[in-house]
């Protein structure tokens, strides 16, 4: 390794000790571990430019074991990124572009948030698949616009997170070569030395999922990082490298051990590892020869504009194959999606289907997905339930392209590669399990609503509906814990009409996922007029009038029956009630005042019906809310609803009590 190597390498492990200091706060054995196999892939192999992080073709870098933020933040410094030092200084500090963990949208050049170990590596799965599918969806014979790899610097945490199991096993079976780990093989973790609870084989592991496996690379050798980068590049599987190192390299008194893992060297300590590495440069001061050996920006924008000339070639010969291509990668709708989604309403009205909301999900996303080519759908090994399929989609195999895919029992892994498909960009990626199983998936869900992408969820089989599975299949917390998500939108759709809109709201939805629930028991259809049905789109509205109400019933999903049946039972009392639908109380929230205040009048008792827990609604100002405060029971669908007092008379003596 060259003096400039070492050099450049140095520059890295400094300025992680001095941000981390200064900060008092971070974990500086990572970046000092790992400085090398940056050189080695950064400065040889990683293509990216650093005046546009947003070009289209670049190579996508996911620094899995987000704690240790300083090398990203270090290297996009270095290399030219709109990062000056003094955001370095402001490590960890209030409104400062270099926060403990990279963000996503906050930092130039991040591209996906990390720190929650295991999902950088899974986000990676997805973006490396996004990367294989748009290759084949729109490559052509010599001109290849769509050729790039996806990095990953992961450490042992990812490894023993169980959903890097999860998308690992999926990347080696679809063959993503263009997928390239380099494992921080340090042997440390926060409470010591890994053997004591991590004793696999590791390359052992990564063949059986088959990955081609690179062993024994010396990880403080950048000429030998990025031989193995090259070797990688030649293979047709993902690659798993796996980087001998030693945590806080460079530090005479902490280096390999798990005291330099998640706290600052100290004053003395940060002093003797300069001498050591012979750096004798003062806190935050790099040289000019080591900046000129970092700067990417000349390269960067030479790759680009090969690629803008490689891509005017293309538009030349496919037209509209560009325009498309373009369209995608923007995030941009096409021009005919409003016009899609208002024929496919007036559908819903003239049929009138009562079926269950998971199939009117299935008849929505059948009448879209002609105007979306974007879509990317899948399930968890529930295909047949979630009816996430449509009568055209392709199943992703191997080296087919489709644009549904089979995730197998994997719902964390599922939801992770999702937000890395959409973080990549290209596609719409949809993907379903049962509700309660949102569970397993649920940090994904958070750092999806965090990164503010759109990635859409979707959960069938939603309460008590599903019946005799019973208590462990029947999601009773699920659907208020969802709507706790800042920024996840939550719909609960009554029939067809309302599915169909909450389609439409998720995919128009360029700034947050949202999740999608579907009953599994049919649902009447509702009549409505124009102006109603524009009203859905604001998360609630008034579903039945009355004149002289006296108290509102609000209801979501299969619940709406209960809720005109009640209604219907009262007024042959005289005891007129006003029903409110609420597909998305995250919606209805955001209204103006004046809007929800027309929709839930001052002065009149409501009662909230839903098939779950009572906490959430009582925020409405509720006189009384009918749901499950307990686990379900096995049993037919319809005994249980008697069991839980979910019937029109239940709640039409409810409503007696509360007026």
């Amino acid at each position: 390794m060259s003096s400039k190597q070492k050099n450049m390498a140095n520059a890295i492990r400094a300025l992680a000790m001095d941000a981390v200091q200064q900060a008092n706060s971070g974990h500086p054995g990572m970046p000092m571990g790992m400085a090398e196999i940056a050189v080695g892939l950064w400065g040889e192999h990683l293509k990216h430019n650093p005046q546009n992080p947003l070009w289209m073709d670049r190579d996508r870098f996911v620094l899995s074991n987000g704690h240790g933020s300083m090398l990203l933040y270090a290297l996009l410094h270095l290399t030219g990124y709109d990062l000056p030092m003094q955001e370095l200084k402001n490590f960890r500090q209030l409104h400062s572009k270099t926060a403990g963990h990279p963000e996503y949208g906050i930092t130039p050049g991040v591209e996906t948030t990390t720190g929650p170990l295991g999902q950088g590596i899974t986000n990676a799965v997805g973006m490396a698949l996004a990367e294989k599918l748009l290759a084949q969806e729109f490559n052509k014979p010599g001109l290849d616009i769509v050729d790039h790899h996806t990095y990953v610097f992961l450490g042992d945490g990812c490894l023993m997170e169980g959903v890097s199991h999860e998308a690992c096993s999926l990347a080696g079976t679809l063959k993503l070569n263009k997928l390239i780990a380099l494992w921080d093989d340090n042997g440390i973790s926060i409470d010591g030395k890994v053997v004591n609870w991590f004793a696999e084989d590791t390359p052992k592991r990564f063949e059986a999922y088959g990955w081609n496996v690179i062993r024994n690379v010396n990880g403080h050798d950048a000429d030998a990082v990025a031989k193995a980068i090259a070797q990688a590049k030649k293979s047709d599987k993902p690659t798993f490298i796996c980087c001998k190192t030693s945590i806080g390299q460079g530090s005479p008194n902490l280096a390999g051990t798990d005291k330099v893992h998640g706290a600052p060297l100290g004053a003395a300590e940060i002093a003797a590892t300069r001498a050591a590495i012979g750096w004798e440069h003062a806190p935050f001061e790099i040289p000019a020869d080591v900046y000129a050996a970092w700067d990417a920006k000349v390269a960067g924008a030479n790759s680009e504009s090969d690629w803008n000339s490689k891509f005017g070639a293309y538009r030349a010969k496919y037209p509209k194959e560009a325009a498309e291509f373009e369209r995608r990668m923007a995030g941009e709708l096409p021009g005919n999606f409003d016009q899609t989604v208002d024929a496919y309403l007036a559908t819903c009205a003239t049929k009138a289907e009562t079926i269950a909301t998971r199939k009117a999900s299935q008849n929505a996303i059948e009448a879209l997905a002609p105007a979306l080519p974007e879509f990317m759908g899948g399930s968890a090994d529930l295909t047949g339930s979630n009816l996430t399929n449509w009568s055209t989609c392709k199943a992703v195999r191997g080296d087919q392209w489709g644009n549904h895919i089979n995730y197998g029992v994997r719902e964390f892994g599922m939801s992770a590669i999702m937000n890395g498909i959409a973080l990549h960009g290209g596609y719409i990626p949809f993907g379903a399990t049962f509700l309660t199983f949102s569970d397993y998936s649920r940090n994904a869900l958070r750092m999806a609503a965090l990164m503010k992408i759109r990635s859409i969820f979707v959960f069938t089989h939603d309460s008590i509906g599903l019946g005799e599975d019973g208590p462990t299949h029947q999601s009773v917390e699920h659907v208020a814990s969802l709507r706790l998500i800042p920024n996840m939108d939550v719909w609960r759709p009554c029939d067809t009409t309302e599915s169909a809109v909450a389609w439409a709201s998720a995919v128009k939805r360029k700034n947050g996922p949202s999740s999608l629930i579907f009953s599994r028991q049919n649902c009447p259809f509702v009549k409505r007029d124009a102006k109603q049905v524009q009203a859905i789109y604001k998360g609630g509205y008034v579903m039945r009038d009355a004149k002289n109400a006296q108290a509102v019933l609000m209801a979501t999903g299969s619940e709406i029956a209960i809720a005109l049946e009640t209604a219907d039972l009262l007024s042959k009392e005289g005891i007129a009630v006003r029903i409110v639908s609420m597909p998305s109380t995250s919606v209805f929230d955001k209204q103006t005042k004046a809007y929800k205040d027309s929709v839930l009048p001052a002065g009149l008792p409501r009662i909230a019906i839903e098939a779950g827990v009572t906490d959430y609604w009582w925020k409405y100002g509720c006189a009384a809310v009918h749901g499950v405060d307990t686990f379900g029971e096995s049993a037919p669908a319809g005994v249980l609803y008697k069991h839980f007092g979910l019937t029109a008379e239940s709640v039409a003596k409810t409503v007696r009590q509360c007026i």
